[in-house]
């Protein structure tokens, strides 16, 4: 099913404008976006055809089907209680049924987690982009050798050096695990490579563990080797973190990120506060504000107009107010969580005079 089939079929009974127009921080280069909902005709929702989502190649326009959008409303999804609560001269669609759902059936404490525990979530993203554009990867990946070392004099010198001073290869050396010692290794040489050594590596192949070796029990080891298996293992992984994130990040988006000279995702950040305000909203006055009244912040951090460290700090401390609000029931009335079967009955008389009357 696609959208102009939703449109042939007259089953779109709820459409509105969405994301950055509808919450006043459009720019002359935005898209516009719509959500809305939709029916299915009897004969697919009653049988197993169900579609709960219909939407375009980039997602600009997604309709829900009336079930899945109430489901959604009823776990104080951010995007459909904006969708919901969007001014009316947003609003392009709205069959008469849809006044039937109201705001204040949905909402409930749940909202400190849906709207500011996902600003927090992107908050942790905006620490991690921080910390990708400070701390850059070589593209040159780092070997198990260069997390190992041995013991000179009181302290310790790279593996690579100290083969390299002995003018050894690591193929001729062998290792034996010290017995009571984390990642110790009692180092062997054998110069005419002929006990079969297997290599700190084993030869041709690419573990992420050094290779342990038969040794005869009367060879003296050369040294001790240390393997900072820890290291090593946080080092993969931040490599394949940061490599995948440069093959997959929107180029456009990362040069405006780093041209404010800010090095946070300043279009991420706007909407981060825009939750974390919507959040402190709901709690403090039981309403969900969609066109922002703090546009001209929300558009100051989109244009780098802050230090990354400050915008952290603020969102710390916003963080900690929509904590305190929601433990206040005094200050917030809203229950725990919607009244489910108030939802479930309402949906039912929704559908009955869909279905009643739909062609």
């Amino acid at each position: 099913m696609t959208i102009q089939d939703l449109e042939n079929q007259n089953l779109i009974i709820y459409k509105c404008i969405s994301g950055s127009k509808a919450y006043g921080l459009d720019t002359p280069q935005s898209d516009t976006d719509y959500k809305g909902v939709f029916i299915l005709p009897p004969e697919k929702y009653y049988t197993w055809n169900y579609v709960p989502q219909v939407a375009d190649e980039k997602n600009d326009e997604v309709y829900y089907e009336l079930g899945r959008f109430v489901e959604l409303l009823s776990k104080n999804n951010p995007n459909l209680l904006e969708m919901l609560a969007t001014d009316t001269d947003k609003i392009l669609v709205k069959h008469p049924v849809m006044d039937m759902l109201t705001p204040d059936m949905f909402l409930s404490l749940k909202c400190k987690d849906t709207f500011a525990g996902y600003a927090m979530t992107q908050i942790r993203k905006a620490r991690g982009l921080n910390k990708k554009i400070h701390n850059p990867m070589d593209k040159e990946r780092k070997g198990l050798l260069q997390f190992c070392h041995v013991f000179r004099q009181q302290g310790t010198i790279s593996l690579l050096q100290y083969l390299s001073e002995k003018k050894w290869v690591q193929e001729q050396c062998g290792l034996v695990k010290v017995p009571n010692m984390h990642n110790m290794y009692a180092l062997f040489y054998d110069e005419s490579d002929s006990l079969g050594f297997s290599g700190v590596v084993k030869r041709g192949s690419n573990s992420n563990m050094v290779a342990l070796s038969s040794v005869p029990k009367d060879l003296e080891p050369v040294n001790y080797l240390h393997f900072n298996k820890d290291g090593y293992t946080r080092y993969c992984k931040d490599y394949k973190a940061y490599w995948d994130w440069v093959d997959k990040r929107n180029d456009a988006r990362y040069e405006n990120t780093i041209s404010h000279g800010k090095n946070y995702d300043a279009k991420n950040m706007m909407h981060t506060f825009r939750l974390l305000a919507m959040a402190e909203e709901i709690l403090a006055t039981g309403k969900i504000i969609v066109h922002r009244p703090d546009r001209e912040f929300l558009l100051g951090v989109r244009s780098g107009k802050y230090e990354y460290e400050d915008l952290i700090k603020m969102a710390d401390e916003r963080v900690e107010r929509i904590h305190a609000l929601a433990a206040d029931n005094e200050k917030n009335q809203l229950p725990f969580e919607p009244d489910q079967e108030k939802i479930l009955n309402t949906l039912f008389l929704i559908r009955n005079e869909i279905y009643r009357t739909h062609r």
